[in-house]
């Protein structure tokens, strides 16, 4: 895909993720156990930011202690009344694979901020999208929002038991959320990930002590375009420079679309793996 190409796509996907907090007709498809939480402050960003929380079916009625997993785009992951493009279904898939493989884990979903998404979710400055926040924004996770969610649920806090995932700049950011702070994430899902608009990124991964102790799956469209495909290419070659073989995926599929339908559908085979769970859905 060419470069001017790649960037006009990746301004459309920004505005239909706009749109997606203001949708106004579509009825919710959110499951029962899939809870809307009252706006936080960011201090790291001087803003607010709401976020939703799934929590296993039997949550309520347990004294469990459950893995967590941190996803970004939190209007896209659950409901399609908040999702412009249509939803992940992780409450949908999550409850079919507690049924199914005894899976049982706890999803934050942090929205996207609209028009500061791009800035948001990449950690370097960029001459056409503006200054990167990518630092201030998994310093956020980390230092504020990770510490509120070990409180108020029961959660295994430590870094085997801790995921973070999301698509396109949200791959981006998770990738660069293991190299920032390998002590906190074990675990990543990284779908789609947009390398072009941050190579540093790359780089980092390259460089990051941790990577060959985490787990990773990374997932990338190959009808998704050139430079997609190139980034792919390059982060499956660190992982095979520097990651443990059993502790990284690379699939490059072969009819998946840079779309939610395509992230909807290797959802379930992602997270069955960041989780060790040999289960056949």
């Amino acid at each position: 895909m060419h470069k001017k190409l790649a960037q006009a796509l990746l301004l459309l996907l920004g505005a239909s993720a706009l749109h997606a907090a203001t949708s106004p007709t579509a009825s919710s498809t959110a499951q029962a156990n899939v809870h809307v939480m009252p706006a936080i402050a960011m201090d790291t960003l001087q803003r607010e930011r709401t976020y939703r929380i799934y929590l296993p079916a039997g949550y309520q009625h347990s004294a469990k202690r459950y893995p967590v997993l941190y996803m970004h785009d939190g209007q896209n992951l659950f409901d399609d009344a908040t999702s412009y493009v249509g939803e992940w279904g992780v409450d949908e898939s999550l409850n079919q694979l507690a049924q199914t493989c005894g899976l049982e884990i706890i999803v934050v979903g942090i929205d996207h901020g609209d028009r500061l998404r791009m800035t948001e979710l990449n950690p370097y400055d960029n001459e056409r999208f503006g200054k990167g926040e990518g630092n201030a924004y998994v310093d956020f996770l980390v230092r504020e929002l990770k510490p509120r969610i070990d409180r108020e649920y029961r959660t295994l806090a430590d870094r085997e038991h801790t995921a973070i995932m999301g698509s396109s700049m949200g791959g981006l950011i998770s990738n660069h959320a293991i190299n920032r702070y390998p002590d906190i994430f074990g675990m990543a899902g990284i779908f789609s990930p947009s390398y072009w608009i941050a190579p540093g990124v790359l780089t980092a991964s390259a460089n990051n002590p941790q990577l060959n102790n985490t787990r990773v799956y990374l997932l990338t469209s190959a009808r998704e375009g050139d430079e997609m495909i190139e980034g792919f290419m390059e982060m499956e070659k660190i992982l095979k420079s520097r990651g443990k073989q059993h502790l990284w995926q690379a699939k490059l599929d072969g009819e998946g679309s840079h779309s939610e339908t395509f992230w909807r559908r290797e959802f379930p085979n992602a997270i069955n793996w960041l989780f060790g769970t040999s289960c056949q859905q």
